[in-house]
């Protein structure tokens, strides 16, 4: 099927930058969110049903070298407070 779109000259330029940064062509580009729309209308709504999708997607405990989540998110914004500026 074949649909023409109007798009306005400041608009296309956008979603072409855009698409160029991550390789895809203008078409590409845009048919991604219609391809994909059908799996936001299934999110989890409440916590205990996100984390089952975390899990389910393999998000949880996906760095397992990370033992105290606490301590390595504390060493990771005492590096970014202190990072020497150039």
């Amino acid at each position: 099927m074949t649909i023409t779109l109007d798009l306005p000259q400041e608009l296309e330029q956008e979603l072409s930058v855009e698409a160029g940064k991550i390789s895809l062509s203008l078409p590409e580009y845009i048919l991604q969110p219609l391809a994909v729309r059908k799996s936001f209308e299934n999110l989890p709504r409440i916590g205990e049903n996100l984390v089952s999708y975390w899990q389910s997607e393999g998000l949880i405990n996906s760095r397992p070298e990370i033992k105290d989540s606490q301590e390595y998110a504390r060493q990771i914004r005492h590096a970014a407070e202190h990072r020497q500026h150039l």
